[in-house]
């Protein structure tokens, strides 16, 4: 089933997808997350992003459709991105966000997984080995990320079952925007090249926009920026291996 594009963006979306699922069930443990856990878990998913967007994503675009093809695509992810968090309210979520309706937070979380099942999708489209480096890698950022997100919702919002529910929301937007990336079957010459380089942009429009003010500008700088180095070494890491 691996020799197959479609049969590997079917499966290889499944693990980051259960990865953020199974982040998400630990709402239902009894403990609370420190604030230095949180910036060293979000600065960690934030260097494997970025490491996926350029080394995964963005160099095999330009190798594949050139300087022009992927430049188009990288600032077509911006604008998506940028559309979608104009439709959607935008609500912070892991510290002192407004208090939104939680339909619109779950909505926002959502639209903002879509980068990473679409990352794992184009890759999985372009080789075998390209898409489960950057399934893992991905799998690996959204354990923690699904916990911290789950928790902040619980937290505010005093309802564990809606919590899961937005991580379990979250987990299947990731999932269908990794089977949407199977566009990039139709003229693969243009369409992969275009949307891998759009993944790559969309991603670093996520943590430039969404995660650094997160986790920048506390009191735990130290502890974001070392779990952002961590991030991009496991990233290198995993790419090698």
């Amino acid at each position: 089933m691996f020799e197959e594009p479609v049969g590997r963006v079917a499966l290889l979306g499944l693990i980051p997808t259960l990865a953020t699922l199974a982040g998400s069930t630990a709402v239902f443990l009894p403990f609370s997350l420190d604030e230095k856990f949180i910036d060293l878990a979000l600065g960690f998913g934030s260097g494997l992003m970025v490491y996926v967007a350029f080394l995964e994503l963005f160099a095999p675009s330009l190798e594949l459709g050139g300087f022009g093809l992927s430049l188009a695509g990288f600032f077509a992810g911006v604008a998506l991105i940028r559309a979608l968090d104009e439709l959607v309210p935008h609500a912070r979520i892991v510290r002192g966000g407004e208090r939104r309706n939680l339909t619109l937070v779950a909505l926002a979380i959502a639209i903002h997984n879509i980068p990473e099942g679409l990352a794992v999708g184009s890759t999985s489209l372009y080789s075998l080995e390209a898409g489960l480096a950057t399934a893992v890698a991905i799998a690996v950022q959204d354990v923690p990320e699904g916990l911290i997100v789950a928790l902040a919702v619980a937290s505010t919002y005093r309802k564990t079952l809606a919590a899961f529910a937005t991580g379990a929301l979250s987990a299947l937007s990731e999932y269908l925007s990794a089977l949407a990336s199977m566009v990039g079957l139709v003229e693969p010459a243009a369409t992969l090249p275009l949307l891998m380089s759009l993944s790559a942009s969309a991603m670093m429009y996520v943590v430039i926009h969404e995660v650094a003010p997160e986790i920048f500008g506390h009191e735990h700088d130290e502890f974001a920026t070392a779990g952002f180095i961590v991030g991009v070494v496991a990233g290198l890491v995993f790419g090698a291996t």
